[in-house]
């Protein structure tokens, strides 16, 4: 190979990041980017004809050979590879600059297989991108860590096995196309179990009384609440268990009529103070950003999904604003310390700095980054006025969140007092003779690291609580000291469900069982819910019905596989992998094919002796009062298994496979009643009554509007599966007349059906308006050639027909309004192809690459980034409205990057046996 004259290839992962590191490195470097993955696991149907029948065949794994794998480049990327080697033919040395984790070191293997270089290879690792960490990183090079590289290929591997072999069973025995995945389905489990709890909990009611108290003679008011009486502690809500029963001893729960009768009284005495307690009150700031953490407070603070947080982040962490984003540790350098420190005293005076740094070692279970914390980049930190300029939108929200969280991490703690005062009303109330109510306050006196940033709360009505306390002023007192009752309320209270997962919570329970690791909790919240299995209400992460059936076959009969310290053992595994303590063919062979040692059951063994499974009773969830939900193949229904002696069509619109059950079946006569649930009512309100409601809604023959003056017929306004409509009754004897001689029956005719405009409410539809609907499609006149133009609502959307030429409509209700001048004014306008294009949904100005303008549009698959030559897909968490211009570039280069997308994707031979990849390993990445 001819080499070139000094010239160095560096490959990075994102072009953002090589366009970042090429500014720092000159002209001596070229910085081209992989754009993540270059090859992986094929499904095993594009496998060569030759190897669908080999042992490569189930897998793409051969599990019999030291669980070789069989690696392919994406077709995707086989451009950017061949573009990779021509620009290596030029260069004679080769940089690797993959992230350091497990992922960045399985990128830069997966080069060096693939491009093959003949030039010396050094492997460049920073954690942060300034030109100082660049140019200290190609300075200070390593070979690749083969460890990591086996503890990535054994994860890869293992999803892949756990994949393959159990979501079949779900394909079997719930519903075609699930998944089920190591940490997914254990995600899932968590969400489904918290609403397990939610269904099961009893409410319970408790009153208590809360009183304005001030001392003889002065205006000081302050709020206390009653907690004792007669010597013992009112009932709160901590005192109830999940089934509503009251719990511990020596405690009193009053109902409505005492606590009225107290408070009463109370208005009727004088209360006097029995104990005062003053002490200090000290808070310690939060520890700098991980990556759990740092997603849990973008969700609290700024509303930022996991997976939305990580990409911004990505995108701080490419453009030099941040350190590195996928971290466990807390730990800040000396130089970072230093920078936060000197920014602390600089901007809020040097009592607000302790006199040594704070380190915060800790980590969480099973860490395996050996980054620093998250934080700002550089020896010295851009505060965010200095960064306005060059970030917006939510970028420079997460910056500036970062940047408060670690300069606040090493301020000093917040100080002040905290008082606490308890006061006594004697009632002469029978069962409440004497009472005590307490109050308490906390002053702050010294903000300390309160004045740079304060850590969100997921309880957030707790959080207001706490704040009105922390900033609640109680008056000088002493005991003995005589006050006046100024108001005394009786109030009532519930006990509340165990709140619902948010993906804060659940990132940080996931996080807390050692489930996952800080690069896989996005894209694990967002698989749970691409799969059917959760969907959001509000904030809350919600279970489908779908997700109760696959997590109940799976604790049924792969319990070890969903069970929470087993999974969390597997991370600890694969982290010893990566340490180099453990062997990754000696831990695959005993996860696929059990331990004869301990005689633990392999994956294999698991699914070949599963025996029989109900589907049926896997798929159903009891309600109680012989009320269940199942699990159909188009979507959950409800059913009353006591069944009903009316007669019901057996099908009513759900599963063919949904028959009776035993005890509906046993008569003749009865048969079970069902209804659809629709997607709006949430696992935990679907009670026995709400599902009586929804049966009987199913049994209704719909709210009659009244009669249609021209036929007669009653009008009816209707649910159905499809959503509300209107049609009208045709009674048994009415017929069209015979066409024919032969006809002995004519035909019944059939009735007319329209669906509700979607800002129509079945609640409110009148005669009137359901008339208009069933007159459609509209006659709207005829053009100057005497061709019918008709206003119908079709598929996508409602529009005019003249003949085989038709043009959208704007709105519905313009199939009621547009005259026949409008109409002709549309069809003289010249037909475009598809629908009339829309106006841009936002301008993000010109392409750093093409030199194009650059639009958001709205697509019949959803909103896109173009510059008139690519069209680039917005992401699920991409707003279309507040999208960045530079994520709209980014976007596009992404797209450019994979060039034009291929239908068929064909295996590229590149069996490789696990010895072999060991050697290569060690051959191929001498440091030069």
């Amino acid at each position: 190979m001819a080499a070139g004259k000094g010239r160095k290839l560096v490959i990075v992962e994102s072009p953002a990041k090589a366009k970042t590191i090429a500014g720092y490195l000159g002209g001596d470097y070229d910085v081209e980017a992989s754009v993540g993955h270059i090859r992986d696991l094929p499904n095993p149907s594009e496998l060569p004809a030759e190897m669908k029948k080999g042992p490569f065949g189930k897998f793409a794994v051969d599990v019999e050979n030291d669980f070789a794998p069989y690696y392919v480049v994406d077709p995707d990327k086989k451009k950017k590879v061949n573009e990779l080697k021509r620009k290596l033919k030029d260069a004679d040395e080769l940089y690797l600059a993959t992230d350091e984790d497990r992922e960045g070191e399985a990128i830069a293997w997966h080069l060096l297989e693939a491009l093959q270089p003949r030039v010396p290879v050094k492997r460049m690792v920073f954690h942060e991108i300034t030109r100082e960490a660049i140019q200290r990183a190609v300075n200070d090079t390593r070979e690749i860590d083969a460890a990591l590289v086996d503890a990535q290929e054994t994860r890869r591997i293992l999803d892949r096995l756990y994949g393959y072999e159990v979501s079949p069973v779900l394909w079997r025995k719930v519903r075609q196309g699930l998944s089920a995945g190591r940490v997914q389905s254990v995600a899932t489990r968590l969400v489904v179990e918290r609403e397990r709890e939610r269904m099961a909990f009893v409410r319970a009611s408790y009153w208590d009384v809360e009183g304005d108290f001030t001392p003889d003679g002065t205006a000081q008011q302050f709020t206390a609440r009653l907690t004792t009486v007669d010597g013992s502690r009112v009932a709160a809500g901590r005192d109830f268990s999940d089934r509503g029963e009251l719990s511990g001893t020596g405690v009193v729960r009053l109902d409505e009529a005492l606590a009225r009768r107290i408070a009463e009284a109370c208005l009727a005495a004088s209360a006097r103070v029995t104990d005062v307690q003053e002490k200090p009150y000290t808070r310690r700031p939060s520890a700098p950003f991980t990556t759990s953490t740092l997603q849990q407070e973008a969700s609290r603070k700024l509303r930022m999904s996991s997976k939305n947080s990580m990409r911004v982040a990505q995108r701080l962490y490419e453009g030099g604003y941040i350190t590195y984003m996928r971290t466990d540790s807390t730990t800040l350098s000396d130089a970072a310390l230093t920078a936060a420190r000197s920014q602390a005293r600089d901007l809020y005076g040097a009592e607000y700095v302790p006199d040594a740094p704070r380190r915060y070692e800790k980590k969480v279970k099973n860490a395996q980054e050996a980054h620093e914390a998250i934080r700002p980049a550089g020896d010295r930190f851009r505060t965010p006025a200095m960064v306005a300029g060059e970030l917006r939108g939510d970028e420079f929200a997460l910056y500036e969140l970062i940047w408060k969280r670690t300069v606040a991490s090493q301020m000093a703690d917040a100080r002040g007092s905290t008082a606490t005062v308890k006061l006594s009303v004697d009632t002469a109330v029978e069962g409440a003779q004497q009472v005590e109510f307490s109050a308490s306050g906390t002053v702050i006196t010294f903000k300390g690291f309160l004045a740079a940033y304060e850590e969100g709360r997921d309880d957030e009505a707790q959080a207001r609580a706490d704040a009105a306390a922390e900033e609640r002023r109680l008056p000088k007192l002493s005991t003995g000291v005589a006050l006046e009752v100024i108001r005394a309320e009786a109030e009532g209270h519930e006990t509340t469900p165990p709140a619902r997962y948010t993906e804060a919570t659940l990132v940080k329970a996931m996080e807390e069982k050692g489930i996952g690791r800080p690069s896989t909790y996005a894209s694990t919240i967002g698989t749970i819910q691409d799969r059917g299995y959760v969907f959001t209400k509000g904030q809350a992460l919600v279970p489908t019905w779908l997700a109760f059936a696959v997590t109940r076959l799976l604790e049924e009969h792969f319990s070890e596989l969903v069970d929470y310290e087993f999974t969390a053992s597997m991370e600890e595994d694969l982290d010893r992998i990566a340490n180099g303590e453990l062997g990754r063919v000696e831990w695959l062979q005993r996860f696929y094919f059990g331990d004869e040692a301990t005689t633990a059951e392999g994956l294999k063994e698991l699914v070949d002796d599963l025996g029989e499974i109900d589907a049926r009773e896997i798929s159903t969830i009891p309600l109680g009062e012989g009320m269940v939900v199942r699990v159909g193949r188009y979507g959950p229904y409800v059913e009353d298994t006591r069944g009903t002696p009316s007669p019901v069509d057996p099908l009513n619109g759900m599963d063919a496979d949904a028959t009776p059950s035993r005890s509906a079946a046993e008569g003749s006569s009865v048969a079970p009643r069902r209804a659809t649930i629709t997607d709006d009512i949430a696992p935990d309100e679907m009670t026995p009554a709400r599902a009586g409601e929804l049966l009987e809604a199913a049994a209704d023959d719909g709210k009659v509007l009244g009669r249609d003056p021209e036929t007669g017929r009653e009008i009816i306004a209707k649910a159905g599966r499809y959503g509300p409509y209107v049609t009208e009754v045709i009674d048994e004897d009415e017929a069209a007349p015979a066409t024919n001689g032969r006809s002995k029956k004519a035909a019944k005719p059939k009735p007319r059906t329209a669906s509700l405009f979607k800002d129509m409410d079945l609640a409110t539809i009148d005669l009137e308006t359901a008339l208009k609907l069933l007159s459609l499609p509209r006659v709207v006149g005829a053009d100057p050639e005497g061709v019918e133009i008709t206003a119908q609502n079709g598929r996508y959307g409602p529009y005019l027909k003249r003949g085989t030429d038709s043009r959208s409509l704007q709105t519905e209700q313009q199939l009621f309004d547009i005259t026949l001048e409008e109409a002709l004014a549309i069809y003289a306008q010249p037909k475009q192809r598809g629908r009339a294009a829309a106006a841009p949904l936002k301008e993000l100005g010109e392409d750093p690459v093409s030199g194009k303008p650059v639009l958001v549009k709205d697509g019949r698959f959803g909103p896109y980034v173009t510059d008139g030559d690519t069209n680039a897909t917005l992401r699920k968490d991409d707003d279309p409205e507040s999208i960045s211009p530079e994520r709209g570039f980014e976007l596009l280069a992404e797209k450019r990057a994979k060039g034009p997308t291929t239908r068929k994707r064909t295996a590229k031979k590149t069996t490789k046996k696990a010895p072999a990849k060991r050697a290569t390993k060690k051959a191929t990445t001498k440091k030069a």
